[in-house]
């Protein structure tokens, strides 16, 4: 899964948000280091809309312009699981592997 689509999912695991909401609740999880793009940020949204990963629980209209309001989609909360727990693996084997060549002679 590619990096902006897991961020994307994780700021829906735990309210909905609209589009600006979710820019910056990417950029509050990685403490600033990714900020999305309008137009990356929308291009994911709306592969993950066809992917059925995520859905739009409503539309508003905010200063005269139409705001839709994402949600994660039950296949994405379970595609989002198994990620982290891929990750998680991942990541253990990398302390795994850095324990064993600190303990190895030089």
């Amino acid at each position: 899964m590619q990096e902006l689509a897991l961020l994307l999912l994780t700021a829906l695991a735990n309210a909905p948000r609209h589009g600006y909401a979710i820019a910056q609740e990417v950029k509050t999880i990685t403490d600033g280091r990714v900020t999305p793009r309008t137009g990356a940020l929308y291009g994911a949204l709306d592969r993950l809309l066809a992917e059925g990963l995520i859905q739009v629980e409503r539309e508003e209209v905010v200063g005269g312009r139409a705001r839709r309001v994402f949600a994660l989609a039950p296949a994405g909360r379970e595609r989002l699981e198994a990620e982290a727990e891929r990750l998680a693996a991942t990541a253990r084997e990398v302390r795994r592997r850095l324990a064993a060549g600190a303990a190895a002679p030089a």
